[in-house]
């Protein structure tokens, strides 16, 4: 963690906004991050859901029961906070608390771990999650931004995080 990385997440959360979200744009978001695992032979589970309903739901090969209950995890943990998961450890850590010293949670039902990130749509606010699991925090995290900043057509050098973790 940088300590630049925390005001990069946010600003990640008030860019990667949708004027609308739909079913068609859950397909859509899935399948580009299903296809960029494929073609880098990634082990990766990918649920892209409205808070009530799942919209998407893929895995590829290598990944697990765990990899599921990751992304579970992370999806819990963006409703109840309305921010990435992320986000939130990245906020848990500078007050060097973890998710269940903090707000007394269980880890089997909420995670801090990166590969959580809302679905905000304008004007109405976090709609839903989608989440990606099976490789490390970051890179599950990063894999989401990328896929938004290409499809909502953002500048991606501004929301990039940097490479060290």
């Amino acid at each position: 963690m940088t300590t630049n990385d925390l005001s990069i997440l946010v600003r990640q959360e008030e860019i990667l906004q949708f004027d609308v979200f739909n079913e068609d744009i859950a397909w859509q978001l899935g399948t580009i991050i299903y296809e960029r695992g494929k073609l880098d032979s990634l082990p990766i589970v990918i649920e892209i859901k409205k808070f009530d309903q799942s919209l998407f739901l893929a895995a590829r090969s290598g990944v697990t029961f765990d990899h599921h209950d990751w992304i579970r995890r992370k999806g819990n943990s963006v409703q109840r906070f309305l921010r990435s998961s992320y986000r939130l450890g990245h906020e848990l850590a500078a007050e060097k608390l973890d998710i269940t010293q903090r707000f007394h949670l269980f880890t089997h039902d909420y995670t801090s771990a990166g590969g959580g990130f809302p679905i905000i749509v304008k004007n109405i606010g976090v709609i839903g999650s989608i989440a990606v699991s099976g490789l490390p925090e970051r890179q599950d995290h990063q894999l989401i931004i990328d896929t938004l900043v290409d499809y909502l057509g953002k500048d991606k050098k501004s929301l990039q995080l940097s490479v060290t973790s």
